[in-house]
């Protein structure tokens, strides 16, 4: 977005401040989720890949910087992050990754009924009925999550001491 359109918008309400009951249901649902996905047997490192893939569908900057950061820390490796875009077309994703990841980009284009017909077919000969119905509420989640930050037009801030913008070579 341009400094000038920026200037001119109005400013946005944090709707998780502005309606603190409401968003602690959704971290409280969020909490239920996560727990889920442990006892389905989902890694951590797959429930971030998930909720990093669904916030670069959705373009939540503030998500992608929070879950980059919680994958990183969960151990997941900066190639594979780096990649995660184009995940279809590498090797360096498991089988249960990918399957989780068809279910993720599925859920969050619900109007694709194909896509979702394929990447349940594609699950089901990989995940167990708990993994599956587990990787579909960490994208529904994620996608709650991407809404409010964007609607509340939550900033992503540069580490401090960090330069907003690189230097050009």
């Amino acid at each position: 977005m341009s400094e000038q359109i920026r200037a001119s918008a109005p400013r946005r309400i944090f709707i998780d401040k502005q309606s603190p009951k409401a968003f602690h249901a959704l971290v409280q649902a969020s909490e239920a989720v996560s727990a889920t996905a442990a006892t389905a047997g989902l890694e951590r490192t797959t429930v971030e890949l998930i909720n990093v893939r669904v916030s670069q569908v959705n373009r939540c900057a503030y998500c992608l910087d929070l879950h980059t950061g919680k994958a990183l820390r969960a151990g997941e490796s900066p190639q594979r992050l780096g990649v995660l875009t184009a995940w279809q077309d590498t090797e360096v994703f498991t089988p249960v990754e990918r399957a989780a990841l068809g279910l993720a980009e599925a859920t969050t284009d619900p109007t694709n009924a194909d896509a979702q017909a394929s990447a349940y077919e594609a699950a089901r000969e990989i995940l167990s009925e708990d993994q599956i119905s587990a990787a579909i509420w960490v994208a529904i989640t994620i996608g709650a999550f991407n809404r409010v930050s964007i609607m509340s037009g939550h900033p992503v801030q540069a580490p401090r001491g960090a330069r907003a913008t690189p230097e050009h070579h």
